[in-house]
Parts: C-alpha cells; structure tokens; sequence
C-alpha cells in the first residue's frame, strides 16, 4: 500500500515536469523544499523519481525499443507509468517484475484512457523479458545505442502529446509535423 501511494506521487511529481518540460530533479527538489498542500514525499517517491532521472536516457531508449510508439508520442501520463515501472524492472532489484508491471497497470486503469493498460502491459511485459536491458548489458552496448536513447529524449523533450492512443493492429502511427511553436 505505501509503495503504490509513493508510485502515485512520483508520477504527479514526473507528470508535472515533463508537461512543464522541467528537469525531473529541479521539480523534485521543488517538492521536497515546498510540499504545497500535499503531505511530504514518501521516501520511495523521491527513490523512484531520482532514479528516473538519472537513468533517464536509458529508460527512453529501451521503451522506445519496446514500443510501436516512440516515446514522444505517447500520452504524458503514460510515457511517465512506463519510465517508472521501467526503472524498477530494470534497476530496482527489490521489486520484482510482476509487481512493477501490476502496479503500473494499476495507476493506468486509475488515471489513463482505456487503451492504456494492453498498452503498458504489452510494453513492460517485453521489457521484463528482454535480458539485454539491465545496466550491466548496457555497458556492453556501443556508443550509437546512447547516441540513440539521446535523440529519443531530445524528441520526448520538445513534443508532447497528452491524447497519443496504441496503433489499431497492421496501421501505422501518423507521422506528425512539429512547426516549432
């Protein structure tokens, strides 16, 4: 219970970052200087949004690889539920996959659209079962790969689209225009 309450504050606090185009440690350090009318930050939410932080690229490479939708076209909300479930499946070893995904289908049925879920789900499920995502096969990985996870962030940083839905089975994703404004 206390965890799924931390997961829930950390995605406020992630959510509210990203649709800012914030640094997720300047608005975390925001938080915990200045709670608001919200009770302080439950040790784990700070956890979890520090360690999205720092592994920031390689968590929006590995859901971009994982994904039929680059991470910059996913819902806000959703990329966020991915990033954390993520970061514990990959480099939380004292949450075990199940959980991560479970909990993260939870926060998506709770505050996403109906499509979400299967989405998170089909996502996070490949992850988990991929052996080539964990830090110490990254290190492993050439320079094009963090080349690659950098570009995926610059894009995810410069677009947002809250409405992105999952392809409908054998169509692509339109392709959209970003006009710079």
């Amino acid at each position: 219970m206390a965890r799924s309450t931390a997961r829930k504050r950390a995605l406020n606090t992630l959510y509210e970052a990203d649709e800012k185009g914030e640094d997720f440690r300047s608005v975390l350090e925001q938080r915990l200087v200045l709670p608001g009318a919200q009770t302080p930050l439950p040790p784990y939410a700070v956890e979890i949004v520090r360690g999205v932080a720092e592994h920031r690229f390689h968590l929006n490479r590995v859901l971009n690889d994982h994904s039929s939708w680059s991470i910059n076209r996913m819902a806000v909300v959703d990329r966020n539920i991915l990033r954390i479930a993520a970061w514990e499946i990959i480099y939380n070893k004292e949450i075990p996959s199940g959980v991560a995904i479970d909990e993260a289908l939870q926060l998506a049925k709770n505050l996403s659209d109906a499509d979400s879920p299967a989405f998170i789900h089909a996502v996070l499920s490949a992850i988990a079962d991929d052996p080539d995502v964990h830090p110490e096969t990254e290190k492993n990985n050439d320079a094009n790969a963090k080349n690659k996870g950098m570009e995926s962030q610059n894009a995810a940083d410069t677009t947002t689209t809250m409405g992105a839905k999952e392809p409908e089975a054998g169509s692509e994703p339109a392709v959209e225009e970003n006009d710079g404004s």
